[in-house]
């Protein structure tokens, strides 16, 4: 669970972007929206691997000739 502390004196706004950027950088949402259905080990696995390629491509496809 995150906590915010608020200041005194603080805008209520400025502690609202605060929480966000925090739940933010945790990834807390992608993790719950991950643990709504289970995915099998070798289909993560799977992803992985088309991502990374996808990845490789992409950069190849922008000049960077050392990956």
């Amino acid at each position: 669970m995150l906590k915010i502390i608020i200041k005194e004196g603080e805008n209520i706004d400025r502690a609202l972007k605060r929480y966000k950027r925090k739940v933010k950088n945790v990834k807390q949402r992608e993790e719950i929206r991950e643990r709504k259905h289970f995915t099998k080990p070798s289909d993560k696995k799977r992803q992985q691997l088309q991502k990374a390629q996808h990845k490789a491509a992409y950069l190849r496809s922008q000049g960077h000739e050392d990956i």
